[in-house]
């Protein structure tokens, strides 16, 4: 799988990021993927309360933070670097999980965006 890190900063260092539905988000690393044949980028976020349990944040609300993350980090973020990726993928798990890797037990939601006037338009999978 040929991956560049292009910027791996440990969850602990980062702030908690502002989204929507208030849950802790912390940026875990970010990714340059060009193994599905073109340029994606891959933000990694750790957001320990997903998951399917009662209490816990389900996947109809993190999309929408996800949606969120991709417009305030990964649009500027790209054009800050002047690059430009077919894909945007914005993940959350609910522990460190090792890219390329499943984690029985973990908890991941994904979702990918193409970058269309500095919005991000939501690509299904």
């Amino acid at each position: 799988m040929a991956c560049l890190a292009f910027l791996a900063v440990p969850a602990r260092a980062q702030a908690l990021l502002p989204v929507p539905s208030g849950q802790p988000v912390e940026l875990a690393d970010v990714l340059l993927d060009d193994n599905p044949g073109e340029l994606w980028v891959r933000f990694r976020f750790l957001a320990p309360k997903i998951g399917g349990q009662a209490g816990q944040i389900g996947y109809d609300v993190a999309a929408i933070d996800m949606a969120h993350l991709c417009e305030i980090l990964a649009v500027p973020y790209v054009e800050t670097r002047g690059i430009t990726p077919a894909r945007v993928v914005i993940s959350m798990s609910d522990r460190p999980v090792d890219f390329g890797t499943a984690q029985p037990g973990a908890t991941q939601y994904f979702e990918a965006y193409r970058l269309q006037d500095s919005r991000c338009i939501w690509e299904e999978f």
